[in-house]
C-alpha cells in the first residue's frame, strides 16, 4: 500500500517542524511538502496533489479559512484544521472552515497530554481522512448571497404521522450538513428540532452561536432541566460539549453516562430516549459521519413507529453512520441532502394540518 502523502501548512516554525516530525516518524506517511503562508500551501496543494492537507486558521498572506475554500474548489484534497485558536471569533473561522470543506479539527499539542497521546491522534486522523473521497465546493461557500435557500414543495410523506419532533445525528462532514438543512426550513417551521454533532470539546463552545447565524431558526445548547420545546417554538437545541442529551418525562437532561461508540454526546442516547418518550411523534435523520454511532437509535425510532431518515451516499461526505443505519434497516427513507430539508417541511406542514395552525 503507498504510504499517505501529507502537505504540512503551519506559520510557527516550532509546530511545523514538530508537525513534521510526528508524521514523517510514521513508516505509512511521507510529508511531501510544508508551507509558512496559507498561499503557499494553497500552490503546493495544487502543484504536489498531497492525499491529507495539515492547516493551521490563522495564516498569513492567505488565511486558513481563504486556503479552504480555494483547496476545496479547486484541488479538492481531504483537509485536517490543526489549531490553537479557542476564541469566539477563531472559533467562528474554524466552523466556517468545516462547512467550506474541510474534513475534521485538532488541537495542537497544550503539553498536558499523556506522553505519545497526542501524536497517536495526529497520526491517527490523518490516515483516516486520507482515505476520504473529498467533492468539490464551491467558494465562499456561506457568503450572504447564498444564504436563503426555497425549499422545495410537494414531498410525499406519510399522511398519518403527524411528528412534534425532529432530532439530527451527524459527524464527520456535519457543519456543513446542518447549514444546508437549516438555510433550506421555511421561517416558519414549527417542530423544534435537537441535534447531536460530533465535534471535538476544545472547539465546540460557539458552535451553537455559529449555527445560530446560520438559518431564521433559533440556535442554542440545550439546558440541563428544561422543558421539550413546544411545537411552534422554531427552536434548534444542540447537545452541550461532553455531556449525552436524554428527553425524560417531558424535560431534557444532560448525563455523564459513559461514551458510546468513543462518544459523549452519542446520537444513540439521544435518540433511543426520543424512541421511548415520543414513539411515532418523532422523526430521526442521520447525516453524514464517520463510524456507526445513532444507527441502533434510528432503528429504535422506527420500531416505536417514529419516521426516519438517512442521507444517501452520494452526497454524504462520509458514509459511515448512514450507511450502518441503512444496513440496520432503520431508514425508512434515503435522501439527498437536498431533499431532506423539504421532507421535513412536509412533515411540519401535516402537523399543522392536523392541529389547525
Amino acid at each position: 500500500m503507498a504510504p499517505t502523502r501529507v502537505l504540512v501548512v503551519e506559520d510557527s516554525i516550532t509546530t511545523r517542524k514538530r508537525l513534521v516530525e510526528v508524521l514523517a516518524a510514521d513508516p505509512d506517511i511521507v510529508v511531501v511538502g510544508e508551507a509558512g503562508d496559507g498561499q503557499r500551501g494553497v500552490e503546493l496543494c495544487a502543484n504536489l496533489r498531497p492525499d491529507v492537507v495539515t492547516l493551521d486558521m490563522m495564516l498569513p498572506v492567505m488565511s486558513g479559512l481563504a486556503a479552504t475554500e480555494f483547496i476545496m474548489a479547486y484541488s479538492p484534497t481531504p483537509i485536517l484544521i490543526v489549531s490553537a485558536s479557542t476564541n469566539r471569533g477563531e472559533l467562528f473561522k474554524t466552523y466556517d472552515a468545516l462547512a467550506a470543506g474541510a474534513l475534521d479539527v485538532l488541537e495542537k499539542p497544550t503539553g498536558d497530554e499523556p506522553d505519545g497521546a497526542w501524536e497517536q491522534k495526529l497520526v491517527t486522523t490523518v490516515k483516516l481522512i486520507s482515505r476520504i473521497k473529498v467533492i468539490t465546493h464551491p467558494r465562499a461557500r456561506l457568503n450572504s448571497s447564498t444564504r436563503r435557500m426555497t425549499p422545495a414543495i410537494g414531498v410525499p410523506v406519510d399522511p398519518a404521522r403527524h411528528p412534534r419532533l425532529v432530532a439530527i445525528g451527524t459527524s464527520t462532514g456535519g457543519p456543513a450538513a446542518l447549514v444546508t438543512i437549516l438555510r433550506a426550513l421555511p421561517r416558519d417551521f414549527a417542530l423544534p428540532i435537537l441535534v447531536v454533532v460530533h465535534i471535538g470539546k476544545l472547539f465546540a463552545p460557539a458552535f451553537a452561536e455559529w449555527l445560530d447565524r446560520q438559518s431564521d431558526l433559533r440556535v442554542s445548547y440545550a439546558r440541563d432541566g428544561e422543558p421539550l420545546p413546544r411545537v411552534g417554538d422554531r427552536r434548534v437545541l444542540l447537545a452541550s460539549p461532553d455531556y449525552h442529551l436524554v428527553l425524560r418525562e417531558g424535560t431534557l437532561r444532560h448525563t455523564r453516562d459513559p461514551e458510546r461508540h468513543s462518544c459523549r454526546p452519542a446520537v444513540d442516547v439521544l435518540f433511543k430516549s426520543l424512541a421511548v418518550e415520543l414513539g411515532d411523534e418523532c422523526v430521526g435523520c442521520i447525516l453524514t459521519g464517520m463510524g456507526r454511532d445513532g444507527a441502533e437509535g434510528l432503528l429504535a425510532i422506527r420500531e416505536a413507529g417514529g419516521s426516519t431518515i438517512a442521507q444517501d451516499e452520494a452526497t454524504s461526505v462520509v458514509f459511515g453512520m448512514p450507511r450502518e443505519a441503512i444496513l440496520l434497516g432503520a431508514a425508512e427513507q434515503i435522501l439527498p441532502l437536498d431533499r431532506i430539508a423539504p421532507t421535513l417541511t412536509a412533515f411540519a406542514r401535516r402537523r399543522d394540518v392536523r392541529s389547525g395552525t
